[in-house]
């Protein structure tokens, strides 16, 4: 369907690739990688005719059709979104114009006109059915629907829109029209967490090729089936997600430095014989030979080792117990009640993600955890010796504008990270000399990233961060969560990333319709949970005779005693695996010391506490989940 022959582009002197081959078949679904710079957005460009080739050949098939959405840019006025989104179906909507016109020229037509009209109309109704013209409008409900467009927003003009929504509008609309190419360019970067997953099974689902780039390893692991990776002026094609990608690189690397070893040690063999023989007449013969045998051993080109970049938070005061505590919180805007009689307890060592819809007070939450405004009503209690720091998705609007990036760093940082402050810039992507900008020049995804940074520079017990991920790729997001997981305090965080969520989170709070629910353990777990709470009643339950339905009514009701001791127990449950999840990232963190290892028994020793701790930590994760649904199904006489 497209393909690539001895490709190349250049881009200010510098070389994104050469002689490169790339196929992509009809139903292919992609995950485009590489470097910030490394040229996946041009790729992209050049595969949609945006862009030419310096080299090369493209070849696609003329009658494909293609979509394209680039990182941002795009906006739609004068219509309504629903009518924009019509709009993709123009061939359709003609053929539900000539219906009308048809159905209003039958209604005064007579005679031989009348059945000439009608087998008219028979035919355009057969054709606008077989092309989905009476699914149309659920269709497109679907897909707003799942980009978190809410049915009262369909009818109101696109301009309206802010810039992140306007690329959600771009994004109904290309899967709308269903491309034989979908070429997307990070078409999460807008999305909250339930359109993101809604997107990710829309094109795990999608009948033909697609193309994307995204610094979302959980959505490029659950949608694509074949990775392409563009890092030192080469396109290399892998057979596999993201996960199998990253597995096959690093055997694929380990294979040429054993081959370059290998190569090296015969080079070294070879050389030693010559200088030894050189001069030697009964050797000569044998001298040549092994010349032209070095001269024959190929150039092994050995991959360039990636950069490891090691960030610790300064040391904190440690806290109370109790962190932060929300007793009785209410929070309104107008009519619109955020939180309505909200109790939230925080201890020390919690790792809490935020989640909930878009719109339903997550970032609210936040700010009334952070005291950032006042609440209407119920109270807010920080714990003993807590240092808080915040970090908004408008935090870039408090720094000093007139200030150098590295000299404003290098004012506030502790003296120990100073000499990390370059390598730190550079892994958020502030390279070269793009440290010595002043932070008003920045861009505003620039000025977040760098907001983010200054944050993580200040010693703090208790963090709150409102999207952190935002504007960071791989390299970056890596260095935050290791240096989170580490983290040694408190933390509350909002995130769209799943990785990131299911790789850090201990407890989820979930915001919604006023109320905020808390669940035990990552991401994963709080889905698994909610399936199991949202499973449906058996049929041959609701379909039960009266008679069995009053047993059932009558085995149904609840002994206040047992139950109360078994939700005692899951209480328990919960506290041990708190307590068990704060000494495993004590450990987590001991391990990460490179003086740790110096001492190989103490290592040893370490190492086997942290896998005794882990194996404890699944077996009381698995004892909580039957003690929970031991509570819930607790039933007998009383």
């Amino acid at each position: 369907m497209i393909q690539l022959s001895s490709a190349a582009k250049y881009f200010g002197g510098r070389t994104l690739f050469e002689n490169a081959d790339l196929r992509i078949g009809e139903t292919d679904r992609v995950g485009l990688v590489g470097a910030n710079g490394s040229g996946k957005s041009t790729l992209l460009k050049i595969l949609a005719g945006l862009e030419s080739l310096d080299k090369g050949e493209l070849a696609q098939n003329r009658k494909q059709t293609l979509g394209y959405l680039p990182q941002e840019g795009l906006s739609f006025v004068r219509r309504s979104l629903l009518e924009e989104c019509r709009s993709v179906f123009d061939g359709l909507l003609a053929i539900e114009q000539e219906m009308a016109r048809l159905e209003s020229a039958m209604a005064t037509a007579a005679g031989a006109e009348a059945e000439a009209i009608a087998e008219r109309y028979g035919g355009i109704q057969h054709e606008y059915n077989v092309r989905g013209g009476y699914a149309l409008e659920a269709r497109i409900a679907s897909v707003l629907a799942g980009l978190g467009f809410p049915a009262g927003d369909w009818e109101r003009p696109c301009e309206v829109f802010s810039g992140g929504w306007q690329m959600r509008i771009a994004l109904a609309k290309l899967l709308l029209a269903q491309p034989d190419v979908l070429l997307l360019d990070e078409p999460t970067n807008h999305l909250d967490l339930e359109a993101r997953n809604w997107l990710e099974e829309f094109l795990t689902a999608y009948p033909h090729a697609c193309i994307l780039v995204s610094h979302d390893r959980y959505f490029l692991d659950a949608v694509t089936t074949r990775t392409v990776e563009i890092a030192r002026a080469k396109i290399t094609a892998y057979a596999g997600n993201y996960s199998y990608y990253r597995r096959e690189k690093q055997a694929r690397e380990e294979q040429i430095l054993a081959a370059w070893k290998n190569q090296n040690d015969k080079r070294q063999q070879l050389e030693a014989f010559i200088n030894k023989f050189r001069y030697t007449a009964t050797k000569a013969a044998q001298v040549q030979s092994r010349i032209k045998e070095l001269e024959k051993l190929p150039e092994i080109e050995l991959p360039e080792p990636e950069t490891s970049i090691h960030f610790q938070f300064p040391p904190a005061p440690s806290s109370g117990r109790t962190v932060l505590e929300l007793r009785g919180v209410e929070q309104s805007y107008g009519e619109l009640r955020v939180l309505r009689g909200v109790d939230l307890l925080l201890e020390r060592g919690d790792r809490v993600a935020v989640v909930g819809h878009n719109g339903a007070g997550k970032s609210t939450l936040l700010r009334v955890l952070a005291g950032e405004e006042p609440i209407l009503a119920g109270e807010r209690r920080l714990g003993h010796e807590v240092k808080l720091d915040a970090f908004a998705q408008d935090q870039y609007k408090a720094l000093d504008a007139g200030r150098l990036m590295l000299d404003d760093l290098t004012a506030m940082a502790p003296t120990g990270l100073v000499p990390q402050l370059r390598n730190l810039l550079g892994c958020f992507l502030f390279r070269g000399d793009d440290v010595y900008k002043r932070i008003g020049v920045l861009s505003g995804g620039e000025r977040n990233r760098y907001a983010l940074l200054r944050l993580l520079l200040r010693p703090a017990n208790l963090l709150l961060l409102d999207e952190p991920t935002n504007h960071l790729d791989m390299q970056a997001k890596d260095v935050l969560l290791e240096a989170l997981r580490q983290y040694r305090g408190t933390l509350v965080f909002v995130s769209h990333d799943r990785y990131f969520l299911d790789a850090l989170a201990t407890r989820v709070w979930e915001v919604g319709g006023g109320e905020v629910r808390s669940y035990l353990g990552n991401y994963e777990d709080y889905l698994y949970r909610k399936a199991q709470d949202n499973k449906p009643v058996p049929a041959t339950a609701a379909a039960a005779s009266p008679a069995a339905q009053g047993e059932n009514r009558k085995r149904a009701r609840v002994n206040p005693q047992r139950r109360q001791k078994k939700e005692n127990a899951v209480a328990g449950l919960e506290q041990e695996i708190t307590q068990l999840e704060a000494e495993l990232r004590e450990l987590e963190a001991a391990l990460g010391r490179p003086g740790t290892f110096q001492d190989a028994a103490r290592a040893q020793a370490t190492l086997e506490q942290y896998r005794r701790q882990s194996q404890r930590r699944q077996e009381l994760y698995a004892a909580w989940e039957k003690a929970g649904a031991e509570a819930l199904a607790e039933t007998g006489p009383n």
